[in-house]
């Protein structure tokens, strides 16, 4: 399946639905008193719908890529209309007011963190015409995400490498894109010098144990990923030989994850993983020679997990629904 106006006006269908449903909601919210038993939608203004807060602003986020990619995109006019009804700075201050209340330290961290991160380098980028004013809106949100992940950095002594949302390289490898793009050498330095810190030493990585059994991204995969963003086109080839050698023969890595309940909110990250695996690989192909070993397996890996996967994202059930649409255009894109 190729990446086409068509494919890109369905999955904007689906945020386009789903940002604005609040119910049924997963919240991760720390009450500090009895004021603070709220709807979702009084907790996050903007982010409410979609589940959680995290798949509502890679929702936003799908939005104004697929503007970007399909200017003549049939829902461009809804796209609008919904970054007009929420994208104000009244409604970003309250999500914004939300992250400095106490005990709220780790909220969406990291992984929301790194899509915030990218959504604004997508409002940046946007060619639409209302596109300043939603990012001047988001300026407080953005700011202040930058610098929690900042002092996050500044503490995070081991890295995290799950294959959900606490998963550190995940989020670095979208924060270095933004960084990159907003010319912010501070942010990009800092994660630099993280992931060398983090990543630098690894040799070896014991791929053949994945995935777990929820998991929607590959831990060494996405390793793999970040590190070469932050490695130069001489260094990456010789850490990724040390940290995958003879990657072909990592039988599970290189085979898409079966998915036997894609109503089950937990096994449905399966086919998110199929779909995160194949833009990985294709992205860590890039930064190989061509003549690389891996090449070949990367290829051919890459068709076996969209094959396994790429059917099932529109029309799926919301447990997967709610998010999915983003890995799809991810792995596509790629």
């Amino acid at each position: 399946m190729q990446l086409d106006i068509d494919l890109a006006a369905a999955y904007t269908e689906m945020p386009l639905t789903y940002l604005r449903q609040e119910y049924p909601n997963h919240i991760m919210h720390v009450l500090n008193d009895a004021g603070d038993v709220l709807s979702p939608r009084a907790l996050h203004p903007v982010f409410y719908g979609c589940y959680d807060w995290h798949s509502a602003v890679h929702g936003y986020w799908l939005l104004l890529r697929c503007m970007r990619l399909y200017p003549s995109l049939p829902t461009q006019d809804r796209i609008t209309a919904i970054f007009d009804e929420h994208f104000t700075p009244e409604l970003i201050q309250q999500e914004t007011a939300y992250f400095q209340v106490g005990g709220r330290a780790s909220f969406e961290r990291p992984y929301g963190f790194g899509w915030i991160l990218g959504l604004e380098q997508e409002l940046a980028a946007s060619p639409h015409p209302r596109a300043a004013a939603w990012s001047a809106a988001m300026q407080p949100l953005t700011m202040e995400i930058r610098k929690r992940l900042l002092d996050y950095l500044s503490k995070l002594t081991y890295p995290i490498r799950v294959g959900t949302h606490y998963n550190t390289a995940f989020a670095l490898a979208l924060a270095i894109d933004y960084a990159r793009a907003a010319n912010d050498g501070e942010l990009e330095n800092d994660i630099i010098d993280a992931s060398q810190r983090y990543y630098g030493k690894d040799e070896s990585y014991p791929a053949h144990y994945e995935p777990g059994g929820d998991e929607y991204i590959s831990a060494a995969l996405t390793e793999a990923l970040l590190m070469s963003k932050v490695l130069d086109e001489a260094a990456f080839p010789n850490w990724f030989n040390r940290f995958l050698p003879r990657i072909d023969q990592v039988g599970q890595l290189m085979q898409p994850a079966q998915v036997s309940d894609r109503t089950d909110p937990k096994i449905a990250h399966l086919d998110g993983l199929n779909l995160s695996r194949a833009w990985c690989m294709k992205h860590i192909s890039r930064h190989l020679p061509a003549d690389h070993p891996a090449q070949a397996a990367l290829t051919a890996a890459v068709e076996r997990h969209l094959n396994a996967s790429i059917g099932h994202v529109v029309g799926s059930h919301y447990s997967g629904g709610h998010w999915l649409a983003s890995f799809a255009l991810l792995a596509l894109e790629g």
